[in-house]
């Protein structure tokens, strides 16, 4: 799942409305040496749906594609819709993080306290 941009990245970028993050996508096969190109796809990140991006953990978040053979573009879709579905998958994002966080911090907890009860 490689990933595009940081959402802080992105949040700032498109708040200027005259940005536009395009992204490049190249099919291909290889044969023997040759690369063989059989479609080109050149768009702002805000054609791409949601059903094919996700959200990584890596900082405060990454925008990723969520599988590079399954893309779904959509020429109608506005910045203004993709945006708001941008925040709203931030909105579920952050709590399931918060929750991970926590059970990551219990598990640390009772590692600590049986290296406290352990002899020298």
């Amino acid at each position: 799942m490689p990933n595009l941009t940081s959402v802080a990245r992105m949040a700032k970028f498109y708040h200027d409305d005259k940005n536009y993050f395009v992204i490049l996508k190249i099919d291909y096969t290889i044969e023997a040496v040759k690369v063989l190109v059989s479609k080109a796809t050149f768009v702002p990140i805000e054609f791409f749906s949601w059903d094919c991006l996700t959200l990584g953990a890596l900082g405060i978040g990454q925008i990723q594609i969520a599988d590079a053979k399954s893309i779904i573009i959509n020429h109608n879709y506005s910045r203004k819709q993709w945006m708001l579905e941008f925040c709203d998958k931030l909105s579920v994002f952050y709590p399931r993080e918060i929750l991970k966080a926590k059970k990551r911090m219990l598990f640390f907890e009772k590692v600590r306290l049986e290296w406290i009860e352990k002899e020298e």
